[in-house]
């Protein structure tokens, strides 16, 4: 059924239409992946679901995210993996690993290339990465960060990196992708702590005259670390006007277990689910689901996952839903806000990970 999507706009379905759709390619991978993946069939008899069919989203099973840490969950032969994403984590911690066929990681990359290209435009551009050739050069560094950086390099016309390999600023690099780019349109990516610690903090501290003012800045993840500095999303972008002129900026909610189906940050300021995904967010108490405004689990639904079965997760994330269908960016769907990890949950983002060096 995944070919009924690409053929819709993004953000088009109101709500009755999306879950129609979302709901029978769910009830779809559910019971696939119950045929095909032993340990995920095991799971479903001992929380007692034997449904054949949900009659709801909110019935759709889900997995806790750590089971992907504690099980080899796939859905396909051993001989065709092409390719295992291994969530962040520092190195006293278990990362998850997500078991991809070759058309499978292909699905991923057009869907996450769609959900950008909405924002800021299907035409490739020059792109500047907030980090270091390593982080895709070296595959013991390969988890979502890089994976990440592997996936956004389709969209790009050329990808200059920013850092070199020991993370300090490569001040040449820099100057000349502005000197040479910064006429038009381009991307600048980097996850948030990464680029407040390495890009924002070092054009001040050298005194650099970048213009940046017709960037489009990507963001992801290192909001924990951020936070704990007492940085909220407003000082983060009022910082980057001021050190380099940026005024686009386009943040994005995801993770390793469901690659692909980004949560992308509209002019207002609203992370949004697509035509490809949905989100829950669950009462603490007993896991019903919240209204909208009530803060709970966010439980995350994508149709993506088919080499493994990722396609309902309980995150330890916690959120609210702010609204459905009526965002005054003009997109259909729920919006969302993060509110950040639950209590005493592993940090795990790409850049807070990176952080804990520090």
């Amino acid at each position: 059924m995944i070919e009924n999507f690409h053929k819709l706009p993004l953000y088009s379905l109101k709500k009755s239409e999306k879950e129609q759709l979302l709901l029978e390619e769910l009830n779809q991978l559910t019971e696939m992946h119950r045929i095909k993946c032993v340990e995920y069939a095991h799971y479903l008899e001992a929380i007692g679901y034997t449904q054949s069919q949900a009659e709801t989203l909110e019935e759709i099973p889900f997995v806790p995210i750590r089971i992907f840490k504690e099980l080899e969950m796939k859905s396909i032969p051993e001989k065709d993996v092409f390719k295992v994403m291994m969530s962040s984590g520092t190195s006293a911690q278990i990362q998850s690993k997500i078991y991809l066929n070759k058309e499978n990681a292909i699905l991923q990359q057009k869907v996450l290339l769609r959900i950008l290209g909405d924002f800021v435009g299907s035409k490739r551009l020059p792109m500047l990465v907030v980090d270091s050739h390593a982080t895709i050069s070296d595959r013991r560094l390969f988890t979502t960060r890089g994976g990440t950086i592997m996936g956004l390099d389709f969209m790009a016309k050329k990808m200059i990196f920013a850092l070199n390999d020991d993370m300090t600023l490569n001040v040449d690099n820099l100057e000349e992708f502005a000197n040479t780019y910064g006429k038009h349109k381009f991307l600048i990516f980097g996850f948030t702590f990464m680029v407040w610690k390495y890009l924002f903090d070092e054009i001040e501290k050298k005194k650099l005259k970048i213009d940046f003012s017709n960037g489009y800045l990507l963001t992801a993840g290192g909001w924990k670390k951020l936070k704990n500095e007492a940085v909220s999303n407003k000082d983060f972008k009022k910082r980057g006007e001021k050190v380099c002129g940026i005024r686009h900026y386009i943040d994005h909610y995801g993770m390793a277990e469901q690659t692909g189906c980004i949560y992308a940050e509209c002019e207002c300021g609203h992370l949004h689910a697509s035509i490809y995904s949905d989100i829950i967010v669950r009462r603490y108490r007993d896991f019903s689901p919240c209204e909208y405004g009530e803060r709970g689990f966010i439980q995350l639904l994508s149709s993506l996952p088919h080499s493994y079965p990722g396609h309902s997760i309980l995150t330890e994330d916690e959120g609210i839903i702010l609204g459905e269908d009526d965002c005054p960016c003009g997109r259909k769907g729920k919006y969302i806000q993060i509110l950040g990890r639950i209590k005493n949950a592993e940090i795990r983002g790409c850049s807070d990970t990176y952080a804990t060096s520090f």
